[in-house]
């Protein structure tokens, strides 16, 4: 049985855009989990999310593994983005949607090549 931490780590790796919030995309249970759903989804790319409410174990060691205190989180390919605040900051000035349009190509062109390889 895999530990809290080690499911940590396969979500973030297994998922290059993947955000930790309170609720679900479409339900969002808080205010910055809410604006900061809205900011992804409008950059128009598939994402992962973790509903922290449902995962209590996750909720309480994802800030302590992360070194970020507070939710949501927003994950690109392994790397924290940042929260609320970070991730509005960057798609009011069109960061956002290069950061996540450049990562779900590369998964996009990494998931062709693994269907090409497997193939061969």
């Amino acid at each position: 049985m895999s530990t809290t931490l080690e499911n940590i780590q396969r979500q973030i790796s297994e998922n290059p855009i993947l955000i930790y919030m309170k609720g679900t995309p479409q339900l969002p249970q808080c205010g910055f989990s809410a604006q900061t759903v809205q900011a992804l989804m409008a950059c128009g790319e598939r994402f992962a999310f973790v509903n922290i409410l449902d995962n209590p174990d996750i909720r309480a060691e994802l800030p302590k593994y992360a070194n970020w205190p507070t939710f949501p989180q927003l994950w690109v390919e392994g790397e924290l983005v940042g929260g609320c605040d970070i991730v509005g900051e960057m798609h009011q000035n069109g960061e956002l949607e290069t950061l996540i349009k450049a990562a779900a190509a590369r998964a996009k062109e990494q998931e062709e090549q693994e269907e090409q390889g497997g193939n061969a």
